[in-house]
């Protein structure tokens, strides 16, 4: 678990605060917790960025990439409408976006751990790169489509990859600021790429936008290069069968508390996120009357939301442990969804979107913590791939249902129904993150497979082994 607070603490009147020592004089001055708090926000999490260069090429990595896809997603969207004005090709456009992260999961995990994670994530960008250099001169919506499908492949391959490898990046004391660093450039990246990307391709067209985004991989694939190999990967598993790679994640899933917390916990919560996601155009337009603008609205509020709540969790985990932290976030979604379901206008419904953002941002960060500490370094990409394939089942599951619901009950019901689903998450993921606190040692291996080390990569540029406890 993350490590509490154990800097000296004193009663001044009826106000706890914090004891520092000056270097010179050794006397002891009183720090009140907001003064600590706001230290470590500009401090020591942006400090993180400055003492891991290889951490600061992946955060930058991460920026550019996602920033420039976003801004393609909004152009890919309006070109298949523009050539189309066919709702089933945007769908056809959106499940090829989701549909190879969950065929990846299903037969290609093992690759993650097998391969050099390095390259796999070097390769993932090139791919893209080359994508989207040809998406300007596709000449129909089918070939769209299917560049599309390739996009997804590679980004299948990428995320997990680089949260598999994040741990060896920093110190284990670092690491929940690590992933919260990460989730916040994330979600930042998604509420101004959107936001820029419609407003370049009203201007200019789609083509511009895919170029840029091409530059941007080009540009993260060059960063990704200045990692050394031997920091994002321990040890490589070697195979002891394709099928038998892909039973051992499957096992690995279910034998770990943490991990199985993961699978249990955010699946039941991706159901909900389907309910929200689906309802949410027609609680702004319909219920709301609130037209584009008011849908407009609530996505930027989603988006602010994320971006806070992953900002603030890496500081609520060290505070708080992870257990509360997972719970507290899952219930905050719940609030949110329950106050926006119930709201008069738009405005408020807008709030209380923040509230259940902040909430989902944090969960996420929380999510990728637990994967991290629960799953040993040469198994954590298949964990990572298998877990991603099992939520995006339950997210287009969820949306199937949340389709007919709407139909039939209306938006406020449908996200009244989310709201009960993310509460029933809260519950579950906080008994089972606790549970799963309660082992600090577990490493669980469902195999003793051997593998092939990797230079040096048990001695970190630190001078220190890695520790992984749950």
């Amino acid at each position: 678990m993350p490590r509490q607070c154990t800097r000296p603490r004193h009663r001044d009147g009826h106000q706890n605060r914090l004891v520092r020592k000056t270097p010179l004089s050794g006397r002891q001055h009183p720090v009140t917790v907001s003064e600590a708090v706001s230290r470590d926000l500009t401090g020591r999490r942006l400090g993180l960025l400055g003492r891991e260069p290889s951490f600061r090429s992946l955060f930058l990595a991460t920026f550019g990439s996602g920033l420039g896809t976003w801004l393609a997603l909004v152009a890919l969207q309006i070109d298949v409408l523009r050539r189309t004005h066919s709702p089933l090709w945007m769908s056809a456009l959106l499940i090829a976006d989701i549909l190879p992260t969950l065929l990846v999961g299903l037969l290609a995990a093992p690759l993650v751990d097998r391969l050099s994670r390095r390259a796999l994530l070097i390769g993932a960008d090139v791919v893209r790169f080359g994508v989207f250099c040809a998406l300007p001169f596709a000449p129909n919506a089918t070939t769209i489509v299917a560049l599309a499908a390739v996009i997804g492949i590679a980004t299948g391959f990428f995320r997990p990859a680089v949260y598999a490898g994040l741990p060896n990046l920093v110190a284990d004391e670092d690491l929940a600021r690590a992933n919260s660093l990460l989730q916040t450039i994330d979600n930042s990246t998604w509420a101004v790429g959107s936001l820029v990307g419609g407003a370049l391709v009203a201007a200019r067209g789609p083509h511009l936008a895919y170029w840029i985004n091409a530059a941007t991989f080009l540009l993260s694939a060059a960063l990704l290069a200045q990692i050394p190999q031997r920091l994002l990967q321990q040890a490589r598993a070697e195979s002891r069968g394709h099928w038998r790679d892909l039973a051992d994640g499957l096992m690995l899933v279910r034998r770990s508390r943490a991990l199985l917390t993961v699978l249990i916990a955010w699946n039941v919560g991706m159901f909900a996120n389907a309910f929200v996601n689906v309802g949410e155009p027609f609680l702004a337009t319909d219920s709301f009357s609130a037209g584009s603008f008011g849908l407009g609205l609530m996505m930027a509020s989603a988006g602010v939301g994320l971006a806070m709540g992953a900002y603030l969790a890496g500081s609520w985990i060290e505070e708080r442990g992870l257990a509360n932290v997972y719970g507290a976030s899952l219930g905050l979604m719940a609030i949110g969804v329950a106050g926006a379901a119930a709201s008069p206008n738009v405005w408020v419904a807008a709030v209380c979107v923040i509230v259940s953002g902040a909430g989902n941002g944090a969960t996420i960060v929380c999510n990728a913590l637990l994967v991290q500490r629960g799953a040993p370094d040469r198994f954590r990409g298949r964990a990572f791939t298998v877990l991603m394939s099992s939520n995006v089942t339950f997210l287009a599951l969820g949306m199937v249902l949340a389709g007919r619901l709407t139909d039939a009950v209306g938006p406020r019901w449908v996200w009244a129904a989310a709201a009960v689903l993310s509460a029933m998450a809260a519950v579950v993921g906080f008994t089972l993150a606790r549970r799963a606190a309660e082992m600090p040692s577990e490493t669980v291996e469902p195999v003793q497979a051997p593998v092939e080390p990797e230079p040096e990569a048990a001695v970190e540029a630190h001078g220190r082994t890695r520790q992984r406890a749950i």
